[in-house]
């Protein structure tokens, strides 16, 4: 167990290219991550009476990759992911164990939807005593600054750390109250009368007491260890903090049809004009020497010839130009 929130390993690689030695410098973080991609996904029925909601395609790639990709921008690589017992050997179908994108995957069942709390009861032994970023499989993020802010917030936190998004309609959300010197006042899920704009969105940091303050906690009407419950344990000892995202922020809950839809729009018109593509795994891995030019490479044979893939090799090639 690491006792410091942030470990330096310095991994010397020695490649022989023309006779350049190459250092790595490598920051690993003593957070752990979970993506919860579980629940019954009523709001897409019937399509989720077959597959699970976080495994349909928001545009070119199914919607897990997007929470995962903030995993991992964060310098988060130990990672479970959590589904029911139908869909959990789909997801090991797509990431084994996670060896293509510089991770470490493992995985867990929550045979049934009794509460987002309950996902840190479940990964009790997989977290042993470590820090916890918790992000929903139904979660899309985007926009400039937002790794500086989840680096920064790796190293910094205590105790407990959410991040809010101003709506329109907050009446649908946790709603968050916020003073002028950001301290948190109050926390209510789907208030009739809410006393701010900002709605709770589903990233959530948490210390080590997480799991003992889940196991504390008494099941809501509706049989669930609500996540708005636990944040308010850490708000009566003075230890929740709330991050607003800027305006400039997108922040989507892909939960419904409408969403699906204009989520796949959203990220089809950035992936265009910028002529990137959003949330793309291998890249990110790539970009933080977690993998190889060689690794990437091995990965994509035999692979389909689709613009995810072209992608890729394209990667693959002003990498290999970098190096040589």
């Amino acid at each position: 167990m690491w006792d410091f929130m942030l470990s330096l390993l310095v991994i010397f690689e020695v490649l022989v290219r023309n006779c350049v030695f190459r250092i790595v410098v490598v920051f690993v973080s003593s957070v752990k991550g979970i993506v919860l991609a579980g629940g019954s996904g009523t709001r897409l029925h019937p399509v989720t009476q077959v597959i699970s909601k976080q495994l349909l395609p928001i545009y070119d790639k199914p919607m897990v990759y997007y929470p995962l990709s903030v995993l991992m921008l964060a310098d988060i690589r130990h990672i479970m992911i959590i589904s029911t017992p139908r869909d959990i050997d789909h997801f090991k179908m797509l990431f084994r164990d996670g060896r293509d994108f510089g991770l470490h995957l493992e995985y867990a069942v929550q045979d049934q939807p009794r509460g987002l709390a309950e996902s840190f009861l479940i990964a009790e032994s997989f977290l042993g005593g470590e820090n916890v970023c918790l992000i929903l499989g139904d979660n899309i993020f985007y926009g400039g600054g937002f790794s500086g802010v989840l680096r920064e917030t790796v190293k910094d936190f205590r105790g407990a750390v959410i991040f809010s998004h101003r709506v329109k309609d907050p009446q649908r959300f946790g709603v968050v109250e916020v003073d002028d010197r950001g301290q948190v006042l109050s926390i209510e899920e789907k208030p009739k009368k809410p006393k701010s704009n900002d709605a709770v969105t589903g990233l959530y940091f948490y210390d080590h007491t997480v799991v003992s303050k889940a196991a504390s906690m008494t099941p809501s009407d509706r049989g669930e260890l609500e996540i708005t419950d636990l944040n308010r344990l850490y708000l009566e000892e003075k230890n929740l903090d709330c991050i607003k995202l800027p305006r400039g922020m997108t922040w989507l809950d892909t939960g419904t049809f409408d969403s699906l839809v204009e989520s796949a729009i959203f990220v089809k018109t950035i992936q265009e004009r910028q002529g990137t593509v959003v949330a793309c795994l291998e890249e990110i891995a790539l970009m933080k020497d977690w993998i190889t030019s060689e690794d990437l490479f091995s990965s994509l044979r035999g692979a389909p010839k689709t613009h995810y893939t072209k992608y890729l090799m394209n990667l693959v090639g002003r990498s290999s130009g970098k190096t040589q």
